[in-house]
């Protein structure tokens, strides 16, 4: 049996981007992949604005907080994706690498943080089917 591919979200403070990429990979993924997040300067609390709009959805984020990026976690992924870190990402050879471009939700309303969302769970999709070759539905 294939073992499953491990894939880290990485942003800058782990509280919104990676935050949803996580979570909503998470549940897509319906225990397919392995998924982590983590940032290159972990916020104390997660985005308010991120959290409401995921539970919005029906998914729950009370198990999370922002958390820093550990070399064996990095290493041990298969697919390392980048939000927003820039520079301050880690770069491991060996990895496949994808960078989201997506903007920070720091600070922003619920209301402008939803198509953010949106383009996350787009994304979040397509690499799940890639991955897996399944669809999720919605």
């Amino acid at each position: 049996m294939p073992t499953k591919p491990v894939v880290l979200f990485l942003c800058t403070h782990n509280a919104g981007r990676s935050l949803a990429a996580k979570v909503l990979l998470e549940h897509y993924g319906s225990g397919l992949v392995e998924v982590r997040s983590a940032g290159s300067d972990p916020a104390s609390d997660l985005n308010p604005s991120v959290v409401a709009v995921l539970a919005e959805r029906g998914l729950d984020t009370s198990g999370e907080e922002p958390k820093a990026i550990t070399d064996a976690e990095a290493r041990s992924a298969d697919v390392v994706v980048t939000m927003g870190c820039g520079d301050s990402c880690p770069y491991y050879p060996g990895k496949r690498y994808l960078d989201w471009e997506l903007e920070d939700p720091a600070g922003l309303s619920i209301e402008a943080v939803r198509p953010i969302v949106e383009e996350i769970d787009r994304k979040v999709r397509a690499l799940l089917a890639e991955l897996t070759s399944r669809t999720p539905p919605r």
